[in-house]
């Protein structure tokens, strides 16, 4: 049952923000939900993730709950990218590609970056229900300046996805998750 709540969860957050352009008869280009690459915004966004998560694995390394990196089968490390890669699509879409803009129109972008990532972070509570969840706020708010920044959802895509490839490994969590 929670697998079909999960892609029910899935299509709404990936598909609602094109209904809602569709319904409203705007260009979904208006708010940001473009999906380009260009290679400065590629590099770039590697040498903001390679810092971060430099940082982030610093602390990791240093986290008293567990051994870190873990150690996970090659099996369970394709099953988790790609559940990473399509977190990462669907949660752009919706967060930064719809909620992002749609703030903006109301409030100061970093404010609406703010706003994003308080409804951003506690949805991770439902596949993670430990406190440490809340932590994505964080890193969202990366994501959020790299959609501002870049006016395309690409750049905090590949962020969001690399980050979640980090996470297989280094992400912090208690005994026994």
């Amino acid at each position: 049952m929670s697998t079909f709540i999960s892609f029910c969860a899935g299509v709404f957050l990936l598909y609602w923000p094109y209904g809602w352009c569709w319904y409203r008869k705007e260009d979904p280009d208006e708010y940001g939900l473009r999906w380009e690459f260009r290679a400065k915004d590629f590099m770039q966004t590697l040498a903001v993730s390679a810092f971060i998560l430099l940082a982030l694995t610093v602390v990791a390394m240093n986290w008293p709950w567990e051994a870190l990196p873990r150690k996970r089968g090659l099996w369970t490390v394709l099953n988790m990218g790609a559940s990473g890669l399509t977190a990462a699509i669907i949660e752009e879409t919706f967060f930064r590609g719809w909620l992002q803009p749609v703030l903006e129109r109301h409030f100061h972008p970093f404010a609406a970056i703010v706003i994003t990532n308080l409804v951003f972070a506690p949805i991770h509570l439902i596949v993670a229900p430990y406190w440490i969840s809340l932590c994505t706020f964080f890193p969202g708010l990366i994501m959020g300046w790299l959609k501002y920044r870049y006016k395309n959802l690409f750049p905090p895509a590949l962020f969001h996805f690399i980050g979640n490839i980090w996470s297989i490994w280094f992400f912090p969590m208690p005994v026994n998750f």
